[in-house]
């Protein structure tokens, strides 16, 4: 097993090694940006599936919408790096809301920023499998397999560790830019320069076009186009990723984050109005603009299928914020703590695998499909930008007898705090009906859980607590008694029985008869090789084991006295090879499942190892 681990894994990483785990500019760009920069694959397909509704005439819109989308980039980004220098030790909008807000918000940011993490790992590999498909039509049918393969092959690089992922998820980041750079300066050279006349518009079939220009569709056409800024936070949470100085290496890398992006956003969109590219069910938009600018050559095929690798790196990015995020919110005692510890490669290992499953039960539910996922899509984001902003507001009040800039610095993020809080109730108001209402009712679920959890851990503090104990004055037991199972005399029944003798003088070996023959045989047994513990017999008529046992051992609890504790120990032997487990131990295990929540029996298992 340790083995397979190592072959899939890598070998285990020293905590000494975990500053040479930090990435450098060039490899945190891709890790931390490949969600918000592959979103340019499907944020203007979003906002012209909204408008078509309208007719080929409202398409035109989409050039405003994205400039409007561009503009709360530019302000994102601007208070977003100073989050950074405010915050250098990450945790982004869950931190500052915490700090600043109180503990909902900061909760509240958490988990939005968890949900969201979670559907982009999930709209993002569904995106990029139908870029796939969208080249290659014959693996349609399988885009739910090929989607949980994906996510397999994501979770197991990022539990080889963060510097390692980086290495490899690096090359089709970089390769996406590219190609969409390529596309977009040989898609306005091909039209402005060699006078390229695109074919009229035709709305394709499944797309009704009935519906008026309303300054409603206009709002579910930006509220669509936002999935463009998911992503945007990812490197406020993870500054302690990188090298130091790592305030400064963070903001650089988020500037040039939003540089690219603006840019590759208003490649795309500008290409699909002059082109006069439409919705299809059976291809993206990025596809068709591919195939009037390239045709179906060597170009078009590298640009399909970089954007299919950065639409399923981009969940990357979730796989870098998620983890780290969970990890801070365990520690602080609202999430399971297992979640806070990193595992063998310096990965927070736990979280890697709990958003995986999430992920991919999201996937299943949804079928793999894209346009089911996204109306989920960006409420939550949006949410935790406007805490997080609103937090910054809060801190710069605060500050404002050590900084001088605090009022600058307070505007940027009050504008910030507000164009978000706009850009999020115009996002919940158009895709409440769409399914944004799940997302409005499992925040405060998880909230509440939280909470939960939290209260869960003080309880039981306050029980382990040694405050205002007396040592003497905690129970002791002065007698043990110790009960072994039996179902036959053999060497493991003989193991377990000596170690028992180590532990009490009251040894006493219970038999659950089943079968009169095989009873008596063991009784013979029992005689024949002397044996000084004392052999209990039981019979079960209706040929229980569980039950008859466990009554035995209320009776003999209700026999001792105060200061005696009762022990069983669970005979079982453990095969050479781990897969033999499975044919062997079922009633050992079902066993010890039974007695564990029992509250004055200790439970035991005694293993013998054996060769075979």
């Amino acid at each position: 097993m340790f083995n397979l681990k190592k072959i899939f894994i890598g070998p285990p990483l020293s905590t000494a090694r975990l500053a040479e785990e930090r990435l450098g500019k060039a490899k945190a760009l891709p890790i931390f940006s490949s969600d918000a920069l592959s979103s340019v694959a499907y944020a203007t397909e979003e906002i012209l599936l909204v408008l078509i509704t309208a007719g080929v005439t409202a398409l035109s819109y989409s050039i405003p919408i994205s400039l409007a989308i561009i503009i709360l980039l530019a302000i994102l980004i601007l208070s977003y790096r100073q989050t950074i220098y405010s915050y250098p030790s990450g945790g982004g909008a869950y931190i500052v809301a915490n700090d600043n807000l109180g503990t909902i918000p900061g909760l509240v940011a958490g988990w939005s920023l968890m949900i969201d993490y979670t559907l982009t790992v999930a709209v993002s590999i569904t995106a990029g499998v139908a870029a796939i498909t969208s080249a290659l039509p014959s693996l349609l049918p399988y885009n739910v397999e090929l989607c949980l393969f994906a996510i397999a092959f994501l979770a197991i690089m990022n539990l080889r560790g963060i510097r390692e992922s980086a290495t490899v998820f690096a090359y089709p980041t970089y390769l996406f830019i590219l190609s969409v750079c390529i596309l977009t300066l040989t898609g306005l050279f091909k039209y402005f320069v060699l006078g390229y006349q695109p074919p009229s518009h035709v709305i394709h079939q499944g797309f009704a076009a009935g519906q008026a220009i309303t300054l409603f569709l206009i709002l579910r056409a930006f509220a669509s186009g936002c999935t463009a800024l998911t992503g945007v936070e990812a490197i406020s949470n993870g500054v302690k990723a990188f090298h130091e100085p790592a305030p400064r290496n963070a903001s650089i890398t988020l500037i040039w984050m939003g540089i690219i992006l603006m840019s590759l956003f208003t490649g795309i969109t500008t290409l699909a109005n002059l082109y006069h590219v439409t919705p299809s069910h059976t291809q993206t938009v990025v596809s068709q603009i591919a195939e009037q600018v390239f045709g179906r050559n060597i170009l078009y095929y590298i640009l399909q299928g970089s954007t299919a690798l950065i639409l399923i790196l981009a969940a990357n990015t979730s796989y870098a914020g998620f983890p780290l995020l969970a990890s801070l919110i365990a520690h602080d005692g609202y999430l399971p703590r297992v979640l806070s510890s990193r595992g063998d490669r310096l990965v927070f290992s736990y979280g890697i695998i709990f958003l995986s499953m999430l992920a991919g039960f999201l996937i299943v539910i949804f079928r793999g499909s894209t346009h089911a996922l996204i109306p989920l899509y960006a409420v939550g984001v949006f949410l935790s930008f406007t805490l997080s902003q609103s937090g910054m507001v809060v801190h710069w009040l605060k500050a404002k007898a050590e900084n001088p800039k605090w009022l600058h610095n307070a505007l940027i993020n009050g504008v910030g705090a507000l164009i978000t809080c706009i850009a999020l109730i115009v996002i919940a108001a158009t895709k409440f009906i769409q399914g944004a209402w799940i997302i409005l009712i499992l925040i405060p679920s998880m909230v509440k859980l939280s909470m939960g959890i939290k209260k869960h851990y003080q309880e039981i503090a306050h029980q382990l607590s040694l405050e205002g104990v007396r040592i003497q004055d905690i129970k002791r037991q002065k007698k043990n008694i110790v009960i072994v199972p039996v179902a036959g005399l053999t060497r493991i029944v003989i193991n377990t029985l000596e170690y028992a003798k180590t532990l009490s003088g009251d040894v006493r070996a219970v038999h659950i008869s089943i079968d009169e023959e095989h009873t008596k045989k063991t009784q013979e047994k029992w005689e024949k090789y002397k044996l000084s513990s004392q052999l209990i017999v039981i019979p079960s008529p209706y040929r229980n084991i569980i039950d008859p046992l466990l009554r035995y051992i209320d009776q003999v609890e209700k026999e001792s006295g105060p200061d005696e504790i009762i022990t069983v120990l669970i005979p079982e032997f453990v095969t050479k090879k781990w897969w033999y487990n499975f044919l062997h131990n079922q009633t050992a295990f079902v066993l010890a499942a039974s007695l564990i929540f029992r509250k004055d029996v200790i439970v035991a298992n005694v293993p013998y190892h054996l060769n075979a």
